[in-house]
């Protein structure tokens, strides 16, 4: 700093600052072989490279393999699902294709991304930070893009008006909007300034299965634990046990060295130990972590690959993916009809029957049985046409298909029950 000089004794602790910083980044740098193992570093307090190099994945919550399977499992299935824009129209309910808002939620919300990128952006800040935000863009008095803005960006308050703000930085550039220019899809547990975050509630669940990981790589990674030892006839003396040990650690010691033949002499003779991990209720702690983060989540263990106890309730897997449907599917899509239909359509779209909604159908579209079941049963009490169901396989219509029939021989429902049977000869 120009103009200052430091003390004598600030000087000297600058200097061992440096001093020690020059030596981790010598540590990290220019002898990765030396610090790769764990055993020096231990005793030097310095950084390993190995932790140096793991530590940007195990800081984050999300690097655990089960939180990325069940927020990938929930953001996907619900960006995967068509987001439609309905009109009722006397009793009858249509697709709104011609409404500004089916291009921005059906299609792509705006220039950079498409409509699962858009929903699974959102559906992802929910479950993780418990609020997702976008920003609305207009020309006029018309939305003509929606861009999604990171939760962790967003400060809410509430103003002198009544009103909600919405505040953020984003690539330099500063955002002051109120509640009619931003779309705020509020999670479990908050209120109208925000829903409750899932990492800040469960941070000691998430603490917990990060540090299980955490001591089984750093097991792993010196060879799980001691494998055998070495049995000599005579005692060692101070130097010949710290030489042993030494030429152990740099030969014998860690994943790339393993299987390499050991050479004993002087009466040395190796003592092989048989050591369980899940002695130690390693793997036990890691499947207990994964249970108790779908538990936070509500996905069943097996559909993030979690298999123990697949049948704990109902009949089976078949109930389990049903329950995940109906309990953490469900509301989560109800959540996001409804902000939608609030925030983004006008009073006047709403008196009009405009409405918001998902189709759930696009769930069977991996499942060709249930969706044949599903049209066999609608068609069969009239409920859907032949050619309503050849509609959504992507499939021509044929004549005479759009005639509602019943099971009863088939015939037309305006005809159901006035026909006679015919005699037979």
């Amino acid at each position: 700093m120009n103009g200052y000089q430091l003390s004598a004794q600030a000087a000297r602790q600058e200097a061992r600052w440096a001093a020690s910083r020059e030596q981790k980044a010598a540590t990290l740098e220019s002898h990765p072989s030396a610090s790769r193992q764990d055993g020096d570093n231990f005793r030097t307090n310095r950084v390993s490279l190995a932790e140096y190099e793991d530590s940007g994945a195990a800081a984050n919550v999300i690097g655990l393999s089960a939180v990325w399977a069940c927020v990938n499992l929930i953001a996907g299935t619900i960006a995967s699902l068509p987001l439609m824009v309905y009109q009722q129209r006397g009793d009858r309910r249509e697709v709104a294709r011609d409404h500004w808002a089916y291009r921005l939620l059906h299609d792509s919300p705006n220039a950079d991304q498409t409509a699962v990128d858009f929903l699974e952006f959102l559906a992802g800040s929910v479950e993780l930070q418990g609020n997702a935000f976008a920003r609305k863009e207009r020309v006029g008095n018309r939305v003509v893009s929606i861009v999604p803005v990171r939760p962790d960006l967003v400060t809410v308050r509430r103003r002198p008006d009544g009103s909600l703000g919405y505040r953020w930085t984003d690539e330099g550039r500063e955002y002051d909007l109120g509640q009619d220019d931003v779309i705020h899809v509020r999670g479990f547990g908050g209120g109208p300034l925000g829903g409750a975050s899932t990492l800040s509630v469960c941070r000691a669940t998430f603490s917990g299965a990060m540090a299980t990981d955490r001591a089984a790589a750093a097991i792993f990674r010196n060879g799980v634990r001691s494998t055998g030892s070495l049995k000599v006839n005579d005692k060692l003396t101070r130097d010949q046990r710290n030489d042993l040990e030494g030429h152990l650690q740099e030969r014998f010691v860690g994943a790339l060295n393993f299987g390499r033949p050991m050479l004993l002499d002087n009466g040395m003779e190796w003592v092989q130990l048989s050591i369980d991990p899940v002695d130690a209720q390693m793997v036990e702690s890691r499947k207990l972590s994964v249970e108790e983060i779908c538990r936070i989540f509500g996905v069943p263990p097996h559909m993030i690959g979690h298999t123990d106890n697949s049948t704990s309730w109902g009949t089976g897997l078949e109930q389990q993916t049903l329950g995940f449907q109906k309990f953490t599917l469900r509301r989560r899509l109800k959540r996001f009809e409804q902000t939608l239909e609030k925030q983004l359509l006008t009073p006047q779209d709403r008196v009009a029957g405009i409405s918001v909604e998902f189709s759930l159908e696009g769930l069977l579209r991996g499942d060709s049985q249930a969706r044949a079941t599903f049209y066999q049963n609608m068609t069969q009490i009239g409920a859907m046409t032949i050619n309503e169901v050849r509609a959504l396989e992507n499939l021509p219509p044929v004549p005479g298909g759009d005639v509602p029939r019943m099971q009863m021989q088939n015939v037309p429902i305006t005809q159901a029950g006035t026909q006679t049977a015919q005699p037979t000869s």
